[in-house]
Formats: C-alpha cells, structure tokens, sequence
C-alpha cells in the first residue's frame, strides 16, 4: 500500500479515537497496554490485588454504558485466571489480615451479578470472612494490616469500608452497617488536623512508631492520595448505608467538611493538589493526579447522589477539565496516558522504613498510567459522560 495512503489512514484513525469518550479511549488504551487484565498495575506475575480491583471496576462502569463485550471479557479474564472453579483465590491468604486485599471483593460483586458464577459467590464470602476477624485497635477500628499492628490508614477505609457496605446490603445485615460507620468516624477522630480541616495519613494507637507523633499516634504530614481513598470510602459507602442509619449524618457531614477545605489548598495555576496536601508550592513538591483524580471524583459523585450540595457538580466539572488539561496525554500510537502519578507510598515496614516526612513523600516514584489515577479517572468520566 502507498505510503501516503497508510498515513492518511493512520491520520483518521487517530482523529476518530480523538473524538470518542474518555473512558472509551482510557479503557481502549489499558487495554493496548496491558493485554491480559492480570498485567494491570505494571504486574510481572500473577497477584490478587487492590489496583485491579479498582481499575476493573471502572472498566465495568465503561462497560454498563457501552455494553462492549470486550470490556466485560477484560473483567472476566481476570477472575478466570486467579479465582479456580471452588472459589480459592491466588496468592490470597486470610491469615495474612492485608485489608487492602478485600478491595477487589466490589468488583467479584458487579461480576456475579452478570455471570452468576458461584466461584465468586465464595470468593466474596471468603473476604468478608476475613474482616469478621481482622484484628482492630482498642476502640474498635481495622488494623491496615496484621504487619502493622495497631495502625489505622485512610487507605484501609476504602479498601474494606465500601465492600462491607455492600456486603450487608445485599446479605441483609444491618448490624454491619454500625461497623462501616464506626471505621469512618474512628478514622475522623483520631488523624483530623483542626489546623488545615485535612486528615493525616496514619495512626498509630500504640505510639510506638517512629513516625507516630508521641501524643497523638498520627503521622507526621498530610498525603493527597490518603485523603482520596478516604473520601472515595464515604461516597461509595453512602451508596448502601441506610437513609435512616444513626451515623449516615456524621459521615456525610465529614465528607462535606474535608471538601471545603481541600478546596483551599488547590495549585492557583493548575487547579490540581499536591503530594504533600497542605504544603502549596514548596520546594520539591508536585502536582500529583492520583490525589486529583480522586477528590474529582468523590465531589462530582457526591454532589450527584446528594452526599453534597448540587453546586458541587459544577465545580466538578471545572475540576475535571482541569485534570485533563495537566494531566492526559495523548501519545504517538494513538493511546492516552494519565501522568505524574506517586507510585506507592507507606508508613513504617521492616525494610527501607517509611518515616512519613515530608522528604519521603517527595522521594517514591512517580509515574503514569498508575491504576490508582486510571481508575477514578474513566469513572468520573463516566460520570460525566466525557
């Protein structure tokens, strides 16, 4: 064929996916990336993980609003490999108590609801098996995991609070629903920063931690993305607690709140936030999309589903153009890339310890096209239908 054909035809091609939707282009793009669902989350092996979970929640919602049966397949290719016909899951253990690894359980549940396969029908069970005894500090709040005894992380919240939620709405347990509230309001009360109306990253009720503050267990600085999972927990929760839950009010008025005062520490020039929250252009900080992508998303849902004023929606919106314009890219085989994304980020640990400084934030590796920018990126942009 004559080379100039090829490129008019390359020209259109790319025109046309220029014009699609964003989930459609983001979710076509992960795909070209990752071939095998098992990939995402720059996998080299095989594992059962949060970031999968949460991205392939998001190709179901691309999926429900274009009835595309390659995103389907994409999901399902995922539980094919890792969930065996008797519901066991690879490289999951319950004795582990990892809450990050009930986080996938929200997506077996979207999936079951279309397949009907009970192999996940026992693979939700077993999650929620874990958290009926996942170890908790004295006042009743989940430990992140059974390697960091007595710490509680905003991380944690999303990764189990929205699954029981769900859990008991779909099981009829209304007693769970008193659990899901009281993980949020315990977080509230022990890493709320009455100086900035953020929340800090962790806590540590034994204050034995080296990055744990000697008064009042919290770590020592405030990260965007903590903040994001913690609010993406209550806008998803929401969704299941009851209308008449004695505690529905607490968390929507926390969820109110932590929005007012995210909005004050927006980058005047970009409108996006930074690593280190409350830390606006100081040296070495950065615009950092995961933390973006999940407040969009958590105040455009909020404000659509009521948890926030309807005024809201327009300023999600606002916030959403924003994130395109610092953050998608559009690279030369056609794809699109979200950028400057913190690869991963923790407190504590036996080895390389993550002392929670400012400096340590500053010091994990930033990258694109991270699940956990990907994800509430094509969500919200379902959402919005962009």
């Amino acid at each position: 064929m004559n080379k100039n054909i090829i490129f008019v035809l390359l020209l259109i091609s790319s025109q046309l996916f220029a014009t699609q939707k964003n989930y459609i282009r983001m979710a076509d793009s992960e795909m070209k990336r990752n071939p095998q669902s098992w990939m995402l989350d720059f996998a080299t092996k095989l594992k059962w993980d949060y970031c999968n979970g949460l991205e392939l929640q998001a190709f179901y919602k691309v999926w429900t609003v274009t009835q595309d049966k390659r995103y389907l397949n994409y999901m399902k290719s995922y539980t094919d490999t890792i969930i065996d016909k008797n519901g066991n899951i690879t490289t999951y253990k319950k004795s582990d108590y990892n809450i990050d690894k009930v986080n996938p359980g929200k997506f077996l549940f979207l999936l079951h609801d279309v397949t009907n396969e009970k192999k996940l029908r026992i693979a939700i069970d077993t999650l929620y098996a874990q958290m009926q005894t996942h170890p908790r500090t004295a006042d009743g709040g989940f430990w992140h995991k059974k390697i960091y005894p007595h710490q509680m992380w905003l991380d944690g919240l999303y990764m189990a609070s929205p699954f029981l939620a769900e859990y008991a709405h779909r099981n009829n347990l209304p007693k769970v629903f008193d659990d899901v509230t009281h993980q949020i309001l315990t977080m509230a009360k022990h890493s709320y920063d009455s100086k900035t109306g953020l929340y800090y990253h962790g806590w540590d009720e034994s204050k034995q931690q080296r990055w744990s503050n000697p008064t009042t267990g919290t770590s020592p600085n405030i990260w965007s993305r903590s903040m994001g999972w913690y609010m993406m927990a209550m806008v998803d929760a929401l969704d299941f607690i009851p209308a008449n839950h004695p505690q529905r009010a607490e968390v929507i008025k926390i969820l109110n709140d932590l929005t007012v005062s995210l909005l004050n520490f927006r980058d005047s020039k970009t409108g996006m936030w930074y690593q280190v929250t409350d830390k606006v252009g100081e040296p070495g900080n950065y615009i950092e999309s995961s933390g973006s992508a999940m407040f969009i998303y958590s105040i455009v849902k909020g404000a659509q589903k009521g948890y926030l004023p309807k005024t809201y929606l327009k300023t999600g919106k606002i916030l959403y153009n924003q994130f395109v314009k610092r953050f998608v890219k559009q690279n030369a085989d056609g794809t699109i890339s979200v950028t400057d994304c913190c690869a991963v980020a923790g407190l504590g640990g036996d080895k390389n310890y993550r002392d929670g400084s400012y400096k340590y934030y500053l010091s994990e590796p930033i990258r694109d096209n991270d699940p956990k920018t990907v994800g509430p990126f094509m969500m919200v942009s379902v959402m919005l239908n962009k």
